[in-house]
């Protein structure tokens, strides 16, 4: 495969010189294909993109200054595409502790300043529009009256909210903290979307008990919560009862993901299906 990674990236515009690199593979087992390139002291990241990964790091994080990997170049090689990104050192957000949460959050509001209302890039990357019929279709399996209407509710809450960029699936995994801050990672599903978007799916899925794959104390999501407001939406002249209101929306988008999963696909197994149908008749009668 060597080979082909250096023609894959003599094919590039390259921020260094073929004549004197390293390649390893970083293959996790997962169906994602990435490599580490070294040039001296200098490290980058090549990756077989998935989803709208090449046009959402083109449109974004060519000249990103932090939460993100700046994004190089991309080409097609044999069928398939391929793009050099910036390496970024950290550890994930799976246990998470209260610094590395507060500088995840502090990522999150850079890139949505950044990017908020933007009308330039609204089309690029998994747009609104393309987002949304997901989430339509989302609705279709929840078989229970009670959910459905809420869920409608969150339909009408997500076409009216302010938009900015949104990481769609920033799950503690896809967050690497260092001294430095947090960067965002695996951008496949990443553009312009309604704001509550990553902060949602950040807290939706954790768990307080410590062995749990995402760890988040009760105490923390509050902190997450509220923080969030204070240094980002409330600035944008958002009330605090309104964003509770919207956030609690997104949070019941995110538990019907299960509930359509365990409904769509009957695997026999209820648990998920049932923890989460609880979670949500839970948040829609708080």
């Amino acid at each position: 495969m060597d080979k082909a990674i250096i023609e894959i990236l003599e094919a590039m515009k390259l921020p260094f010189s073929l004549s004197d690199i390293e390649i390893s593979s970083v293959e996790d087992g997962s169906e994602y294909s990435v490599w580490l390139v070294r040039c001296g002291d200098q490290k980058f990241v090549l990756k077989k993109a998935k989803g709208f990964e090449i046009e959402t790091y083109s449109a974004f994080f060519s000249d990103i200054a932090s939460g993100a990997p700046r994004f190089y170049s991309a080409v097609n090689y044999q069928g398939d595409d391929y793009f050099l990104m910036e390496y970024v050192e950290g550890v994930d957000l799976c246990k998470c502790t209260r610094d590395g949460l507060k500088k995840a959050i502090d990522a999150i509001i850079s890139l949505q300043n950044k990017y908020w209302e933007d009308k330039i890039r609204e089309n690029c990357g998994f747009s609104f529009e393309k987002s949304l019929e997901g989430r339509i279709r989302r609705g279709e399996y929840l078989f229970d009256d009670e959910i459905e209407a809420a869920y409608s509710n969150f339909l009408e809450e997500y076409r009216r909210l302010p938009r900015t960029l949104c990481h769609d699936d920033l799950l503690p995994f896809n967050v690497l903290v260092s001294d430095n801050g947090a960067t965002l990672i695996d951008w496949e599903y990443g553009g312009i979307l309604p704001y509550p978007t990553p902060i949602a799916r950040l807290i939706a899925h954790c768990e307080e008990t410590e062995d749990a794959f995402f760890y988040m104390g009760e105490d923390d999501k509050k902190f997450a919560i509220y923080y969030y407001y204070e240094k980002f939406v409330g600035v944008k002249g958002i009330s605090y009862n309104e964003y509770r209101r919207s956030l609690d929306m997104f949070l019941l988008y995110e538990y019907c993901e299960w509930i359509m999963l365990g409904n769509k696909y009957d695997s026999g197994d209820k648990r998920m299906l049932e923890k989460y149908t609880k979670l949500a008749k839970a948040l829609i009668n708080k």
